[in-house]
């Protein structure tokens, strides 16, 4: 349904909406076929064709001369267009209004007490597509802060930013050589309580408990906010399927697909506030009152426990529920819904709150006492059932039964115990790592080993065989927690190639040159070590790099060498 009034009735019912709410119910009021205005008491926007404006809370439009709200997929490149505006459901105690474009629906469901709204989104027609993202772009004098789970602070200013040489894609060089960039407010999405933006008096946060519909498992990154550096708006993004930090993930979407619901929330910028929020929304997940996807509500559960074939259990695992039959890594998966946990120092683990269909159960060493496992565990067609538990039993997780000769970086996917592994986000940070390394088994730590390499040289590891045996052949593992193009190593033994890692033929994913520290989208390889290479006593392997990329690289994660 639609309100229907006279425009002269109209125009002052709107001035005093924006003006001076009397009353706490929410509304939709149509100001003409392109215009609308919803909201409560509390707050209420004007959305036109595109965009939402006049967003009015606490007396004030926080939008002002920014973009204000919209809806796009594959970066900015399309953004919905509004054709027709509803009244999609009204209960007795909230107004679910739906934003119809071409591709789908995006929903506002607004409580009569409430500063903010729940939203989310319905598929009809998305292309085949990597970014899909609603977003804020917020009034730059009322907005100056930042803050996701691991940074929290004043963004650049608009200033700064134009004082500044770019030197890259939304990154620029400040005169004493520091850097300016939007990447350095990335962070693991699935390990968002809450983010947004803050000023002394006005905070605007995203909530998202159930985080079903991200894409990608639990090394998934996002751009949360950041200063838009054309016009300075404050942007507050909301990446519902994104690509910022992977190698490639487009996929296909099935109708009536849904992302959502998650809170948008207004306060005057308290982290305790909206902490507490959260904690009141993560307690109400899957929330009730939702019921506009055909299968919100049919969850399950799912437990078990990992034992490695070796006895050990797989203490600390990341486990993941994705698609059935993989044909996807983990962090590109993207169609469905996703499930992760950890297993605990016993190897069980519980999925909770597991929608119903049929899923492939991963897992992978997440370091501690399983960081020497090479290899990951899969399991294909694990039902989830409304209302039961699916308890999976004698899981063996075969390990690779080699016998390590030595080991640098434990298995975890990610860059940590490494010079600059795991960082605060810096853009540049790979070119402080050294050209040419001597790591020595035995008297090295982990710490010696930088987390990238970049430049031209060679990374040596020195080791000692006290004996070989006869035809003594060996694997070398190579795991890489991310990879930016533009930089090959040859990998040697004792001065023989034995293997390569090739820009051409490793996917390529932004960590390095987007400020990540941490992972990117990882990699594995194993390289056969001919026994004619392997000598009694001291041994040299060599990563020697004969290609080199500014800020592009290898980000390490483990390298294992074995008896094969």
């Amino acid at each position: 349904m639609k309100f229907s009034v006279s425009f002269a009735i109209l125009a002052g019912l709107v001035s005093r909406i924006v003006a001076a709410p009397v009353n706490n119910a929410p509304f939709l009021v149509t100001i003409n076929d392109t215009e609308h205005v919803i909201g409560n008491s509390i707050w209420n926007i004007t959305i036109g064709q595109t965009y939402g404006t006049k967003l009015y809370y606490k007396g004030k439009d926080i939008v002002g001369n920014a973009v204000g709200h919209y809806v796009s997929y594959n970066g900015a490149a399309s953004n919905l267009n509004w054709t027709s505006v509803s009244v999609f459901e009204r209960t007795e105690t909230y107004l679910d209004v739906s934003f119809s474009a071409n591709e789908g629906d995006f929903h506002w469901v607004i409580y009569p007490n409430q500063a903010g709204a729940y939203q989310y989104f319905v598929n009809r027609a998305l292309p085949i597509l990597g970014e899909f993202r609603s977003l804020f772009r917020l009034d730059n004098t009322t907005f100056f802060n930042g803050k996701t789970d691991i940074k929290e602070g004043p963004l650049p200013t608009l200033t700064q930013i134009a004082n500044s040489t770019k030197v890259q894609d939304e990154t620029w060089q400040q005169a004493d050589g520091t850097y300016i960039t939007k990447y350095d407010w990335s962070a693991f999405i699935r390990d968002q309580k809450y983010y947004g933006v803050y000023g002394p008096r006005y905070g605007s946060w995203y909530i998202y408990p159930g985080k079903d519909e991200y894409n990608g498992d639990q090394l998934k990154q996002e751009l949360l906010v950041h200063r838009e550096s054309a016009t300075g708006d404050v942007v507050q993004l909301n990446m519902l399927h994104g690509t910022h930090f992977m190698a490639s993930s487009s996929d296909a979407f099935e109708v009536g697909k849904t992302w959502g619901p998650w809170l948008w929330y207004l306060n005057d910028g308290s982290f305790e506030d909206v902490s507490k929020k959260s904690d009141n929304e993560e307690n109400k997940w899957p929330y009730s009152w939702f019921q506009s996807s055909t299968n919100y509500h049919s969850r399950g559960s799912v437990s078990g426990t990992l034992k490695l074939s070796d006895g050990r259990p797989a203490s600390g695992a990341a486990v993941f529920l994705g698609d059935n039959h993989p044909n996807e890594t983990t962090l590109d998966m993207g169609r469905y819904n996703y499930f992760t946990a950890y297993a605990d120092s016993h190897g069980s683990f519980t999925f909770t709150n597991v929608r119903s269909g049929a899923y492939a159960l991963q897992a992978w060493a997440n370091g501690g006492s399983i960081g020497d496992i090479s290899t990951t565990f899969l399991q294909n067609d694990v039902t989830v059932t409304k209302g039961k538990q699916t308890a999976l039993r004698s899981l063996i997780w075969k390990t690779q039964s080699r016998k390590q000769i030595w080991q640098i970086g434990i298995m975890d996917r990610k860059s940590l115990g490494f010079l600059y592994g795991g960082a605060p986000h810096q853009h540049a940070l790979v070119a402080k790592c050294p050209a040419n390394l001597t790591y020595t088994i035995g008297s090295s730590v982990e710490s010696d080993w930088c987390f990238g390499q970049s430049a031209l040289g060679s990374w040596d590891v020195s080791f000692s065989i006290p004996q070989l045996k006869s035809n003594s052949s060996a694997v070398l593992s190579v795991s890489l927690a991310g990879y930016s193009s533009g930089v090959s190593d040859s990998i040697l033994m004792n001065g023989v190639v034995v293997g390569n890692l090739t820009s051409a033929n490793i996917p390529t994913d932004p960590c390095l040159y987007r400020s990540g520290t941490t992972a990117g989208e990882w990699h594995y390889f194993e390289f056969g070590v001919p026994a004619a290479t392997l000598k009694e006593g001291l041994n040299k392997l060599s990563f020697q790099c004969t290609r080199s990329t500014l800020w592009h690289g290898f980000m390490w994660d483990s390298v294992i060498l074995e008896w094969a």
